[in-house]
């Protein structure tokens, strides 16, 4: 007989570990994109943009 508990017990460092490096890659580049955002802002970190180069803010 399939035992669901069992089954999820001795396998759940198997779908654990994938599904947190999903997420982890997933909020890493909303990370980025938050600091990607205020660099172009910043008045510290700002600067003239070149001829032609493109804002990378939203």
């Amino acid at each position: 007989m399939f035992n669901l508990a069992r089954l999820v017990r001795d396998h759940w460092v198997n779908t654990l570990v994938p599904i947190g490096f999903v997420i982890g890659c997933y909020l890493d580049r909303q990370q980025d994109g938050y600091l990607t955002a205020y660099r172009n802002k910043s008045l510290l970190y700002g600067r003239e943009l070149k001829p032609g180069e493109e804002v990378t803010w939203k």
